[in-house]
């Protein structure tokens, strides 16, 4: 079968050329799939009809529901009883803020799902703390941002939605299973960084607290923690589905943030729910285009050809792997995470299908080294972010990462070449 370079070129050309000139991801998509399906004459019907079926999935309609979930606790000042559980449980070590700082993200990212939600939550309090006791301020934002990746590994994760979507409806149980161990394990190898710059650079003991005042702060953060239970234990329990989880977990957190903490107004609320519909308009226009846009992308045979390459040069599993994630981390540097899940995990799949890596395991590899994208320039959102809380240029928050991105390269090949971190858990509990 004869390669159509012309359509190969439209396709893929159109899609960065417009992405240069700064049009919006979604349109960039869609005129480019749009340009392809007319040189290839086929029926514009098709592409209709490709772009509603990424839509028609009941694994979708659990993404509203985490995004408000995720603004709701983010908005309703959850962040700040985390913070001080964190620092509660590793405050008085040397170094403590830092480590309370990567605890904070553990439990955060398992209400939020965002990395970028981490860093705008729990670092606008935590970066100005740990500058006002004596932090630099570069190392206050690389520790925020590295330890906000687990937020995209730790479920719930919209991201694992993501490529539950894009790989043909995997069951999204599984996938939040498989990122357990992964996320703690990134967490507790940024806690072992943090020893260990904290003894090098004798950064200060944090406070501590007298036994009745720990457990007021333990009772006040497990409230809000619940959700947790909520969607996890739902959807092992087989009670909930994960959209149901989703939908229980929006009513649990209305609740809690308005009738308990009473931390939000209903003007707040109403600001929630206009965010959140908002940032859906967006997702949806993105999964909507990156359907047909993944089509065309089977259709001439893009996956086949791009592993044709790789295999080429070598069939072996080790190199196959290896050269995904170095492709992986040179584009997370250049686009955002969720997209890439969309547009690359139909092509590279077929690839790791055949040298026998499991989707399940593939798909937390790859959030994972797309997670690392986030704090890397010059798109690392995360970055941006920490950056921006700060008031730093960007230049001297980089001057801090090196030892964070080191850790979490080792984490990845760990998670890469070990399938069993990511496999073992789903294992034992199905």
């Amino acid at each position: 079968m004869s390669v159509d370079w012309i359509g190969i070129t439209l396709l893929l050309g159109g899609f960065l050329g417009l992405m240069l000139l700064r049009v919006p991801i979604a349109f960039a998509l869609g005129l480019a799939s749009l340009a392809t399906a007319l040189h290839l004459n086929l029926p514009l019907l098709l592409v209709a009809q490709r772009m509603i079926n990424g839509l028609n999935s009941f694994t979708f309609l659990a993404v509203p529901f985490f995004i408000l979930v995720g603004n709701i606790m983010t908005e309703g000042g959850i962040s700040d009883r985390l913070v001080r559980l964190a620092d509660v449980l590793v405050g008085r070590l040397r170094g403590g803020l830092a480590h309370g700082n990567v605890v904070a993200s553990t439990m955060f990212g398992g209400i939020s799902g965002s990395s970028v939600a981490d860093v705008a939550s729990i670092g606008s309090f935590l970066i100005p703390a740990m500058r006002k006791a004596g932090y630099p301020a570069g190392y206050s934002v690389a520790v925020t941002v590295t330890s906000s990746v687990q937020g995209v590994l730790i479920p719930p994760s919209q991201n694992m939605i993501f490529y539950a979507l894009a790989a043909g409806g995997l069951p999204i149980s599984t996938l939040f299973l498989a990122g357990y161990i992964p996320g703690l394990m990134l967490g507790i190898a940024l806690m072992v960084l943090c020893a260990v710059m904290a003894k090098r650079h004798n950064h200060p003991l944090g406070a501590r607290y007298t036994l009745n005042e720990g457990l007021r702060v333990v009772a006040d953060a497990a409230i809000g923690l619940f959700t947790i239970v909520i969607i996890i234990g739902g959807i092992l329990s087989g009670v909930f589905t994960a959209t149901e989880s989703a939908a229980v977990a929006v009513v649990y957190a209305l609740l809690v943030t308005v009738f308990w903490y009473r931390s939000l107004s209903r003007a707040a609320v109403a600001r929630i729910f206009s965010t959140t519909l908002t940032t859906l308009a967006m997702v949806t226009a993105i999964i909507m285009t990156s359907s047909v846009f993944g089509f065309l992308l089977s259709y001439l045979r893009i996956p086949a050809l791009l592993a044709e390459g790789i295999f080429l040069i070598s069939e072996n599993k080790i190199f196959v792997l290896m050269a995904i994630n170095i492709l992986l981390l040179i584009l997370g540097m250049l686009m955002d995470m969720g997209v890439l899940i969309l547009l690359l995990t139909p092509i590279l799949l077929p690839i790791v299908s055949k040298v026998g890596v499991d989707p399940i395991h593939f798909g937390v590899m790859m959030i994972l080294n797309l997670g690392i994208g986030l704090c890397t320039p010059p798109v690392g959102t995360s970055l941006l972010v920490g950056s921006g809380i700060a008031r730093i240029r960007l230049g001297s928050a980089i001057g801090s990462m090196w030892g964070f991105y080191i850790a979490m390269i080792v984490v990845l090949l760990l998670v890469t070449y070990f399938p069993a971190l990511t496999l073992t858990l789903p294992a034992m509990m199905n």
